[in-house]
């Protein structure tokens, strides 16, 4: 079973020998991209302020939200458990040229070297996770429909992602290997929290979901790190300048959660210090809760 499993994730023809292309891949022009996250934004205003308009009680969805973090859950686990085997195939497959270059399997992870196409089987599941991009976006409408909110932040970040996905195929960006491993791991515990509380299960005692963004956020930092350090000392990674931009894009989110964050933490020692607008500050403190999904 592990073997076919191994071989639908990593050795499949169609996963060895995909490639990166603006006439084969769907979604891969520049055009695509500022359209779609264009469409995005404006149909999110659109049902947003045609809600308002409307002044009517928010609308039930029933198992749609709960299906929806099954659904994302359980492809973040199939994309990390892709990438893993498709990275160890990599691995084992160039190791004989890496023993020229005195390269270790983690310098790879942070570091591509200069040269390095958008093929392959890594490159397959950076493919798939940039796809999943947009079904993350669907929570967006989940949140206006159910609950007549809408953020900047929500919009900004689901944007980005997006982006940067689309970065990471476009330059052969280094690090995209860890930041996919890191993200679809802490995705699909994520969402598969959501989905146990979507279906009544008790939640947990403390805020789980942002407290996994934040876990998440700092260990892309450190990474950001590294990859700086390994283009210094190993004489370049590939996609330099696509990373910078990311950084700058990553920095922007990092600085507008923690902003979130700080407010959602002072909302509720005001709640709990007795503030006679404590109904009030309730829900301010879960409108924060909301820009972070």
């Amino acid at each position: 079973m592990l073997h076919t499993l191994s071989y639908y994730l990593s050795e499949h023809p169609s996963i060895v020998r995909f490639r990166w292309s603006h006439t084969h891949s769907w979604g891969s022009t520049w055009s695509f991209l500022f359209l779609s996250i264009s469409s995005y934004v404006t149909l999110s205003l659109f049902l947003h302020l045609f809600l308002r308009l409307l002044r009517r009680s928010p609308l039930p969805l029933g198992p749609i939200p709960a299906l929806h973090s099954l659904s994302m859950s359980l492809i973040s686990a199939t994309i990390f458990t892709g990438i893993l085997l498709s990275s160890s195939a990599e691995i084992r497959d160039t190791r004989w040229f890496w023993r020229r270059t005195k390269t270790t399997p983690f310098q790879w992870l942070l570091c591509f070297p200069l040269g390095t196409r958008p093929s392959g089987r890594v490159f397959f599941w950076s493919y798939i996770f940039y796809l999943s991009r947009f079904l993350h976006t669907l929570r967006t409408y989940f949140t206006i429909i159910t609950r007549r909110k809408l953020s900047f932040f929500q919009l900004f970040n689901h944007s980005i992602l997006i982006f940067t996905s689309f970065l990471w195929l476009e330059f052969s960006q280094s690090f995209q290997v860890l930041g996919i491993l890191l993200t679809t791991s802490v995705y699909s515990v994520v969402y598969g929290y959501r989905f146990w509380t979507a279906i009544g299960l008790p939640s947990a005692c403390f805020p789980f979901v942002v407290n996994c963004q934040i876990v998440l956020l700092g260990c892309n930092l450190l990474c950001h790190f590294g990859v700086l350090l390994l283009h210094f000392l190993k004489g370049g990674c590939n996609g330099i300048g696509a990373w910078v931009f990311n950084s700058v894009l990553n920095a922007a989110i990092l600085f507008l959660f923690l902003n979130f964050y700080v407010k959602m933490h002072l909302n509720k020692r005001k709640v709990k210090g007795g503030d006679r607008f404590n109904s009030v500050k309730v829900a301010e403190m879960e409108s924060v809760k909301d820009k972070c999904n």
